[in-house]
């Protein structure tokens, strides 16, 4: 799974409360750090369905 934030993130932090191993907000941005994603993608899935602007894009390789 191929997890990114498209460049309409807010900087809400919903995504990071929920999963904190993978999303951290830089400059009212969220990033991802994608060589943890493989452990959590559950989390990443619930934080994609969470955001408020559909920001978190998710791809299969």
């Amino acid at each position: 799974m191929w997890v990114s934030v498209r460049d309409n993130c807010v900087g809400c932090g919903a995504c990071a409360v929920i999963s904190p191993e993978i999303f951290e907000i830089h400059n009212r941005k969220a990033t991802v750090n994608q060589n943890r994603v493989h452990w959590h993608e559950d989390n990443c899935i619930d934080a994609a369905i969470t955001c408020p602007v559909n920001a978190i894009q998710i791809d299969e390789y």
